[in-house]
């Protein structure tokens, strides 16, 4: 199956990182582009190549039509070629594509990032609205979107599947953490990783994590960035006026089948428990996919005050202009709770995302309980 993806890179003239987790399309995308002038670094011998001998990039550059567009892929692998994407940009008015897993290697190790000359641009896994109709919420929650592994939960190879995303697991360790040299001590970034998995949509504890995986939590915090470097999760913060304040944040891995296939929890379907950090998760990162890929301008943090939380707040310029709640039943917010945040907030609107409700409902206390996709739409819908 051919997904048709919202990122459309027809709909920006310039030029452009783009940035993305494994097996998330991205060769896919840039393939499409059949008149492009390709450059593949997943290709041994084409690395090895350029970065023995960088200039002769340009060379083959300068041989290229002005105007004319360049896609570079995986250019983490070779960052000394971006010197000559900016000459191509400005002495040829080349429009370049420049794709890669990790930003980890360009942004801490000193490379040309091309001051301003070319846009950031994220794939993620897929949305609900990029499988369509044939999208279940239980198959995304339990195996995740990446394209590959939702085209088998589609035809229902679920053995397959579960070999590819336990294949995920050591293909990240091996080509982005040890081939890239991320950390010298890749055995305890393994612990860290298996521990870390088990707090996916939870409050992060960097001195519990520390002592679990016997490393410092100052290290804990280190490997934290690792995974948000290479696109693997990232953090929420806890709303506060001040960001000095800010403690406690959860972390959100991006994809639902990696988190499991982590866990080794492939086989089992998803406790009843398991289930409410999954559906939290996936309908987190679905917040997160649509606002890049519609472009909004929106932050997110959630809201904690005493014994009080809610799970997401969508904000804009710093302040609160909608929470939403994710239940992975049928079940209303805490009465305390909405009184909680409507002292605090006001009347910043606040909806119900529930994964076991077919329709809207409209409680006495003027709460709505929306299913989740409804809730989404009332996203999309925000400016």
């Amino acid at each position: 199956m051919n997904f048709t993806r919202i990122l459309d890179l027809n709909r920006y003239p310039h030029s452009a990182f783009l940035f993305g987790p494994r097996m998330t399309g991205k060769t896919h995308l840039l393939k499409e582009f059949k008149e492009a002038h390709y450059f593949d670094l997943l290709d041994p011998e084409a690395e090895l190549e350029l970065k023995r001998t960088p200039r002769l990039f340009w060379e083959r550059l300068s041989a290229v039509q002005p105007g004319a567009l360049v896609i570079v892929d995986e250019i983490q692998r070779v960052p000394a070629l971006l010197d000559y994407v900016q000459k191509g940009i400005e002495e040829k008015q080349l429009r370049f594509i420049l794709s890669g897993s990790s930003a980890r290697k360009l942004k801490r190790g000193s490379a040309n990032l091309l001051g301003g000359r070319a846009i950031e641009l994220r794939l993620h896994p897929l949305t609900f609205r990029e499988i369509g109709k044939a999208f279940r919420l239980e198959a995304a929650c339990q195996y995740g979107t990446l394209p590959r592994i939702t085209q088998l939960w589609l035809e229902n190879q679920e053995e397959a599947l579960r070999l590819l995303l336990r294949s995920y697991y050591t293909t990240y360790i091996k080509e982005e953490i040890q081939a890239e040299a991320l950390t010298r001590n890749v055995g305890a970034f393994q612990r860290f990783l298996l521990v870390a998995v088990q707090s996916n949509a939870q409050v992060i504890e960097f001195s519990n994590i520390a002592r679990d995986c016997s490393v410092p939590a100052s290290t804990v915090k280190e490997y934290f960035s690792i995974l948000e470097d290479t696109l693997i999760g990232e953090f929420l913060w806890p709303w506060d006026r001040s960001e000095r304040r800010k403690a406690r944040p959860k972390f959100y891995f991006f994809d639902c089948g990696v988190v499991r296939a982590i866990q080794n929890r492939l086989i089992d379907p998803p406790t009843t428990d398991e289930f409410g950090f999954l559906f939290e998760t996936w309908m987190v990162r679905e917040f997160i996919r649509l606002r890049d890929y519609l472009g909004k301008p929106h932050e997110f943090a959630f809201w904690r005050e005493g014994p009080h939380e809610i799970d997401l707040l969508v904000m804009r310029s710093g302040k609160p202009i909608l929470a939403v709640e994710f239940k992975s039943s049928s079940g209303a917010m805490a009465a305390a709770t909405l009184t909680a945040f409507r002292q605090r907030f006001g009347d910043v609107p606040i909806l119900v995302a529930s994964s076991g409700d077919r329709t809207a409902r409209q409680l006495e206390n003027g709460l709505s309980i929306l299913p989740w996709s409804e809730a989404l739409e009332r996203y999309e819908a925000l400016v």
